[in-house]
């Protein structure tokens, strides 16, 4: 079997007898040869495949192609981390700082600017170019070199000058928009800023920090994780910045799973991992009977769970564990369980598993209807996505926004790397509008609490600050906000 064909099988939607039956059909062994297939409308012909099927093949392969060029951030951060701890250890070198996209806490990084403090002519560069990740040196220079790893991710050196720093720390973290801006505010005061400082004519007048970079254009600091030239310059003038959600804001987690669906650990496990996380509650929510591959609960599974849960709380002391359940909402907006169960949980979080490609209106009136139930608390994952496997659905999000806050109902920020849904788009159009978000690992395992970063670095890019997310509320205001939406249909 040609070897190429294993590639097949990372394209969504093609699983071993549908690759096998391209292959015997249509010759496909390679991803361009499906491309090409599926472009001339060939694939529809094959029989359990038909123009729908062929079409969702195009979809994955264009997810797929972005896939290439960009990596999750997740995939970034072990890149990034070991790099960092690699060349810090070189002697000469000072300060070791990853900028870009990847400082900008972007949720996928295209490669990865490094920049370095150190003295000049130290072994930085020819250590940098014999890291055991390298497959190919595209620079190479006493000051900047550039690479390609093994897995494809390119990686820029810079050693900068330590009066420059600040001035290269902003100009390389971006982004570009962004830089324009603030460089018109310095022009618009007779200074010229690049990457090497701030200057008045010949003389050099900041540019060692960041904060003497904004300083000499008139603004306060700018987190990097607003440098998107959407608003960022005009609320730093007029003393708007938000003050943003940090990792230790977060009390708690509404959505966790365990072994009772398709998690790994135990309630009592996973309520270990959180308060070693310095958490102070979690919320079990497994899923729900529909998804039959995760093994969903049914009625009397939620019922003996819920039993467990009191149990545990009763003997233990050092963490709240609060009743839940991830429930799905079926094609006609409706629950996959009925209220007589959702009523006796503490936490219903609605989602979207499947028919993701239904029309615009169906898709957000399916949603609509899900949140008018008086039970619902959150909605999950709200717009599907899978960075680089699947789109977004197509939803009326201001509608849903609207509903929700009307409902007393949260958004959730999926802080799974692949997900991050909601974006950071969305996140700052959930704050514009007054809809709470909560900032959820979705954890499978007991390792997974470490997504909560992730979420969090999205909510900062979204503008978001801590009384903006729900689970950042102490226990007795959560239950509070999460009894409203009952209250509201009650």
């Amino acid at each position: 079997m040609p070897p190429t064909l294993a590639e097949l099988l990372k394209i969504p939607g093609l699983g071993p007898k549908r690759v096998q039956a391209l292959s015997h059909e249509l010759g496909v062994a390679t991803i361009e040869q499906l491309r090409q297939a599926a472009s001339a409308g060939q694939i529809r012909n094959i029989s359990g495949f038909g123009a729908k099927t062929e079409q969702h093949i195009l979809e994955a392969l264009a997810a797929h192609a972005d896939q290439t060029q960009r990596f999750t951030r997740l995939v970034a951060v072990q890149y990034a981390e070991a790099l960092v701890d690699y060349l810090k250890h070189v002697r000469g070198v000072d300060r070791v700082v990853v900028a870009g996209s990847y400082r900008r806490m972007k949720d996928t990084v295209g490669d990865l600017d490094i920049l370095v403090t150190g003295e000049p002519g130290s072994a930085l560069m020819e250590r940098f170019l014999a890291y055991d990740e390298v497959d190919a040196v595209l620079a190479h220079g006493e000051t900047r070199s550039s690479v390609v790893l093994h897995s494809g991710l390119q990686v820029d050196l810079r050693l900068v000058p330590a009066e420059s720093y600040g001035a290269a720390l902003h100009y390389f973290t971006g982004s570009k928009s962004h830089n324009i801006a603030v460089r018109r505010l310095a022009q618009a005061r007779g200074l010229k800023l690049n990457e090497y400082g701030v200057f008045q004519g010949e003389k050099r007048i900041a540019g060692d920090t960041e904060e003497s970079v904004f300083a000499a254009v008139g603004l306060p600091f700018i987190a990097p994780e607003l440098r998107e030239d959407r608003g960022e310059i005009e609320a730093a003038r007029a003393g708007r910045l938000p003050q943003l959600i940090a990792l230790s804001d977060l009390r708690g987690d509404l959505h966790t799973h365990t072994k009772a669906s398709d998690g790994r650990n135990t309630i009592e496990e996973m309520a270990r991992a959180a308060r070693a996380q310095g958490l102070q509650y979690i919320a079990i929510t497994d899923h729900s009977r529909r998804l039959t591959v995760t093994h969903g609960l049914d009625p009397r599974q939620v019922a003996r769970q819920s039993d467990e849960i009191d149990r545990i709380n009763a003997s233990h002391s050092e963490i709240t564990i609060l009743k839940g359940i991830e429930v799905d909402v079926l094609e006609d907006g409706t629950l996959d369980l009925p209220d007589s169960v959702l009523q006796h949980l503490d936490v219903v979080i609605a989602a979207v598993h499947s028919k993701l490609d239904l029309p615009r209106k169906q898709q957000t009136e399916r949603i609509l209807r899900a949140l008018d139930n008086r039970y619902v608390n959150l909605l999950a994952h709200p717009t599907g996505r899978l960075l680089g496997e699947r789109k977004p659905c197509d939803i009326d999000m201001l509608r849903v926004m609207r509903k929700a806050k009307s409902r007393h109902i949260g958004l959730e920020l999926n802080a799974q790397p692949v997900r991050l849904d909601l974006d950071d788009i969305q996140c700052q159009m959930a704050r514009d509008e007054g809809v709470l978000v909560s900032i959820n690992s979705d954890a499978h395992s007991t390792f997974d609490f470490a997504n909560l970063q992730y979420g969090v670095g999205q909510a900062r890019r979204g503008w978001l600050e801590p009384d903006k997310v729900l689970n950042t509320r102490s226990l007795e205001t959560l239950r509070a906000a999460l009894n409203a939406s009952r209250a509201k249909s009650g």
